[in-house]
């Protein structure tokens, strides 16, 4: 009797902790759903501030002359918005930047994403948020 209560056990927890991956898997996509969702308020408050967007590249150049920002040497995503977001948010499980469009050449737009363990891709851009299957390549997101 108690080898079978023991084997129950066993099968109630490994299906626990099946659910549980998936579970976490869904809350660290809804975080960064949420992290990009903050970023695109931040900038869009930047923007009616200062009538342009924050940009940020590789190279690590900024426009925002009164504050110190620092991009991402990978990715070009700022460290933060100034005033409105800092410090900017990161990948919940890599702590990484998230991805940036080089918006240098135009500062009427940005694009920023997230790549989600479903496969596809959360941006945030001057357009908006939207969900898409492939990481943008644009400034304009889609």
């Amino acid at each position: 009797e108690l080898l079978v209560v023991i084997a129950i056990i066993g099968i109630l927890a490994s299906i626990v902790l099946v659910s549980l991956g998936s579970a976490r898997k869904k809350d660290r996509d809804d975080r960064r759903e949420s992290d990009i969702r903050q970023i695109v308020t931040a900038q869009e408050m930047y923007y009616g501030d200062n009538e342009h967007y924050l940009t940020c590249n590789t190279a690590g150049t900024t426009n925002d002359t009164t504050n110190t920002v620092t991009c991402d040497t990978t990715t070009g995503a700022p460290d933060k918005i100034p005033t409105y977001l800092d410090p900017a948010p990161v990948d919940p499980q890599t702590k990484s930047a998230y991805g940036w469009i080089d918006n240098t050449g135009d500062d009427q737009k940005f694009c920023v994403y997230a790549a989600l363990e479903s496969g596809k891709f959360f941006a945030g851009s001057h357009k908006g948020t939207r969900i898409l299957n492939a990481a943008p390549t644009t400034l304009d997101c889609w």
